[in-house]
C-alpha cells in the first residue's frame, strides 16, 4: 500500500499515452505505464523514470482478457487499489468512404477502441473503488462527435470505423459516469486534438504534449470537477 496516487495508462509506450504518463508522473504520482510490447514498453519507461519520475511498466493488452486480468492482479497485489484509469490505447484506420468499409478492419477497431475499453474498465473498477478518489478518463476525438458529423458543411473525414469508435467510446463514457455517480467516481472523455504521432503518420499540427494536457486535468479534477462530459482544451465539446 501507498499514500501515493496510482494511476494507469494504457497505450502509454508513445505518442499522447507517454505524455500523459510524463505528465502525472510530474505531478508526484506514481504511473502504471501500460502497453502490450514489453521492449517499447520498458523503453519508454527507462527514458521518463530516467527523468526522475515514479513511472512503472506494466503489461496490458487491450484485446486480450489474460493479459488484462494478470494487470489487475498484479495493481491489486503491489498497491492494494487504483486512483487514476486513462484508457488511451487504441488504433486509427481511414476511409475509404463509409459504404466501402472493411467490416474485418472495423472489427478490429472495435475491438481495441470500444471493447478494450469496457475490458479494462471492468477489471479495474474493483481497484478504483477502493481508492477515495477515483477518476477514469476515455481518450476519444472531436472525430466522435455526432452533432458535428451531422453538418452537412462538416469538414471532418469520413472515417466510419475509427469516427463511430469514438461516439460508441462517449456513450459508454456516460454509462459508466451513470452508474458510478454516487461513489464519487468521475468519468469523463477527452479529445486531445490533431497531434503530430504514429496514428496519423505525424501528420498532426499539435505535439503529443499538448494533446496530452486535457488527459491529465481530468484526471487529477478534485471533488467539485465534471463527470459524463466531452471536453477538449477549450471547455465541452458536442456530442
Amino acid at each position: 500500500m501507498t499514500a501515493r496516487t496510482i494511476a494507469l495508462v494504457t497505450g502509454a509506450n508513445k505518442g499522447i499515452g507517454k505524455e500523459i504518463a510524463r505528465g502525472l508522473g510530474q505531478r508526484d504520482l506514481t504511473v502504471l505505464a501500460a502497453a502490450r510490447d514489453q521492449r517499447r514498453g520498458e523503453q519508454a519507461v527507462a527514458e521518463l523514470a530516467g527523468e526522475g519520475l515514479d513511472v512503472r511498466f506494466i503489461q496490458l493488452d487491450v484485446t486480450d482478457d489474460t493479459s488484462i486480468s494478470a494487470a489487475a492482479k498484479q495493481i491489486a497485489e503491489e498497491f492494494g487499489r487504483l486512483d487514476i484509469l486513462v484508457n488511451n490505447a487504441g488504433i486509427l484506420t481511414g476511409g475509404p468512404v463509409p459504404s466501402e468499409t472493411d467490416l474485418a478492419v472495423m472489427r478490429k477497431v472495435y475491438d481495441a477502441n470500444v471493447f478494450g475499453v469496457v475490458a479494462v474498465t471492468n477489471a479495474m473498477l474493483p481497484l478504483l473503488k477502493l481508492s477515495s478518489a477515483g477518476r477514469i478518463v476515455n481518450v476519444s476525438s472531436g472525430l466522435g462527435s455526432i452533432s458535428s458529423h451531422a453538418d452537412p458543411n462538416s469538414p471532418l473525414p469520413l472515417y466510419l470505423s475509427y469516427n463511430s469508435s469514438k461516439s460508441a467510446l462517449n456513450a459508454i463514457t456516460v454509462q459508466y459516469a451513470r452508474e458510478l455517480l454516487a461513489t464519487g467516481i468521475k468519468v469523463n472523455a477527452c479529445a486531445p486534438g490533431k497531434c503530430a504521432t504514429d496514428l496519423n503518420g505525424h501528420s498532426g499540427e499539435r505535439t503529443p504534449a499538448q494533446g496530452a494536457q486535457i488527459a491529465i486535468r481530468l484526471a487529477t479534477v478534485d471533488a467539485d470537477g465534471p463527470t459524463a462530459g466531452f471536453f477538449d482544451d477549450n471547455g465541452v465539446l458536442p456530442w
